[in-house]
């Protein structure tokens, strides 16, 4: 299953549900995304052909990210850019989140282990983020 975490008319975030079942090739994020997000689903024996990706300029305004819960309980906290809180959502162990858009933060509610993928470079904690006063 793959949610919108939506308020207004900004997606702050995509969720792919650990049971979430395709087949083949499927992205659920739009080909115009800066951070493509795809589940590759095939049966025993399939090949996927040998291939380099070409070297493409791209041009990225902002940072997305995508959370794995590898195992453990999270709940995931959204808010406009001046603090004010909006919602929240529990992952779970096998959840993916794409972080889009807005302010987040994550509050730890079982011993966790998260896989983070966002682009690059990384300049470090007080060069890339701005603090929430909340």
């Amino acid at each position: 299953m793959i949610e919108k975490i939506e308020y207004g008319d900004t997606t702050f975030a995509l969720i792919l549900r650990y049971n979430h079942e395709s087949e083949g090739v499927t992205f659920v994020t739009s080909p115009d995304n800066p951070l493509q997000l795809g589940i590759l689903k095939h049966c025993e024996g399939h090949k996927i052909k040998p291939h380099i990706h070409r070297n493409i300029s791209h041009t990225i305004s902002g940072t997305q990210e995508i959370l794995h819960i590898e195992y453990g309980k999270v709940k995931a906290t959204f808010y406009e850019a001046e603090g004010k809180e909006l919602g929240s959502t529990i992952l779970n162990h096998g959840d993916t989140i794409l972080l889009l858009s807005g302010a987040h933060g994550f509050e730890i509610l079982k011993d966790t282990k998260i896989i983070e993928v966002k682009q690059g470079p990384y300049y470090g904690v007080e060069d890339d983020k701005t603090r929430l006063g909340v």
